[in-house]
């Protein structure tokens, strides 16, 4: 058989395809898991993923349920026991009530951002996106038809957006704000104050709805106490779409299990769309959420107190590499710090440190560290690191970025 690979007729693939990019945040941990198996020392530091393991618990949930034959299709929305288990969790954690009927199950957190955009977006519906952002939100939008709005959140205001820039990007077009907190990628919250701000604005705008991503909830530092904005302000409880999930708090990324909170009517509607898709979430993955948030929790703040002295290592080691400035974030297990003082440097290569982008090449193909380039998430010249591996491990990738930094000239 032929090795040649032909390409597909002009016009063949959808419109829709090319006004999007392959997650960046994938490329890179792809790209470190390629350069370990060609045998380069490579500390892959790009993905959001914590390394520790699914609790016990949760796997002999998952396991008695395929004992008892859970193997068979499940409604769209999800099987009755999580969603009530969902709407317990939201109200014992949030003090929001929902009503089982009132939440709805998908194949992870994306995968509920995705069927509510997909369900309610327009052609030229905008939706607001605060810079640095999740790689997904503005590509999700545009494959929807609609228009991401991108306000900047600056480095001296905690990358935090500002209510009266929220106020001059509202248009008649505005359909959602996407709020993510803790942020993925600069791990910045709002206290409940900061949220009421921003909802005495969205209070004006009438049609404008709300996506808060909560999916790093439970990792947050120094006392800082967790708000969502539906709590905050009761008032735009009717528009406003609570998403949350099982991958971060409990280590369940590879679960694919996300849920939200929301009004009836958009409920069925993402389970219209859900229908005809992937139906619904797979059926183990379910069963062992359900125990995820009705069993025990001990483990999350025993967790949390190990990122958070991986933050603090992290912050302390990166504020010593030559030209790098980081930030002390509240939440996530992300810090993003600036290289502004390193673009216009040369690399031992001899290639110009132009970009964040440039920075992070050099440093992979110098030092060994995989990161995500702060262009990927729609704020430069910064980069993003996970810290969610061991201590051992982020004290060499620090090392070695202390080491790449201190050649730059």
């Amino acid at each position: 058989m032929s090795s040649v690979i032909n390409p597909l007729p002009e016009g063949f693939l959808s419109e829709a395809l090319g006004r999007i990019q392959p997650s960046q945040t994938i490329a890179v941990t792809q790209k470190a898991r390629d350069l370990k198996a060609a045998g380069r020392d490579v500390i892959g530091l790009g993905a959001g993923e914590p390394d520790f393991d699914t609790p016990d618990n949760i796997k002999e949930a998952a396991i008695a349920a395929i004992r008892r034959g859970e193997t068979k299709y499940t409604p769209v929305e999800g099987i009755p026991e999580l969603r009530k288990a969902v709407a317990a969790k939201f109200k014992r954690e949030n003090g929001l009530d929902y009503t089982p009927a009132q939440t709805f199950v998908a194949a992870g957190g994306k995968a509920i951002i995705y069927n509510a955009l997909m369900a309610t977006l327009n052609p030229g519906d905008e939706v607001i996106c605060v810079a640095p952002y999740w790689v997904s939100y503005p590509d999700i939008v545009a494959l929807g038809g609609g228009k991401p709005v991108v306000i900047e959140a600056r480095m001296e205001n905690g990358f935090r957006l500002n209510p009266d820039e929220l106020e001059r990007a509202i248009t008649p077009k505005t359909k959602w704000l996407i709020l993510n907190q803790p942020s993925n990628p600069t791990g910045a919250c709002y206290t409940e104050a900061q949220l009421k701000e921003l909802a005495a604005v969205l209070l004006k705008h009438p049609q404008v709805w709300v996506l808060t991503d909560d999916i790093y909830e439970h990792l947050v530092y120094g006392g800082f106490k967790f708000s969502t904005i539906a709590a905050a302000e009761p008032r735009l409880y009717d528009r406003t779409l609570t998403m949350n999930g099982v991958s971060k708090a409990y280590a369940m990324t590879g679960w694919r299990i996300g849920f939200c909170g929301a009004p009836e009517p958009l409920i069925k509607a993402m389970a219209k769309l859900q229908s005809q898709s992937v139906s619904h979430a797979a059926s183990i993955s379910q069963w062992a959420s359900v125990e995820a948030l009705n069993g025990t929790q001990h483990f999350i703040p025993e967790r949390q107190k190990v990122f958070e002295e991986r933050r603090d290592l992290v912050v302390s080691m990166l504020n010593q590499a030559s030209g790098i400035e980081c930030p002390k974030p509240e939440g996530a297990f992300y810090v993003y710090p600036s290289v502004r003082k390193l673009i216009g440097k040369t690399a031992p290569s001899g290639k110009t440190i132009r970009t964040d982008e440039d920075f992070a090449g050099q440093l992979l193909e110098q030092e060994g560290v995989a990161v995500v380039h702060g262009a990927a998430f729609g704020l430069s010249p910064y980069f993003r690191i996970s810290y969610a591996t061991s201590t051992k491990v982020l004290e060499d990738a620090c090392g070695r970025i202390q080491r790449f930094c201190a050649s730059l000239r």
